[in-house]
């Protein structure tokens, strides 16, 4: 999630993601794939994002990402 927890992305086991933003649930559900330190997202339309680890923190396209704490 975002610092503000605005953007929330949960990675899910089968290669898809689900992204919320502030009060709209699954904003964007897609595919993602993680290679060592880099993921790649993409969608039917032809977007396509990458994205780094660094540390457990996830950068990705100007933001970053935090592990939520539950």
């Amino acid at each position: 999630m975002t610092a503000d927890g605005y953007i929330r992305q949960e990675l899910l086991p089968d290669g898809r993601y689900d992204e919320a933003r502030g009060n709209l649930t699954s904003a964007y559900r897609e595919r993602y794939e993680v290679t060592g330190n880099h993921i790649r997202y993409w969608d039917d339309t032809g977007f396509e994002a990458h994205g780094e680890f660094v540390d457990g923190v996830l950068h990705h396209v100007g933001m970053i990402f935090y592990r939520e704490q539950r």
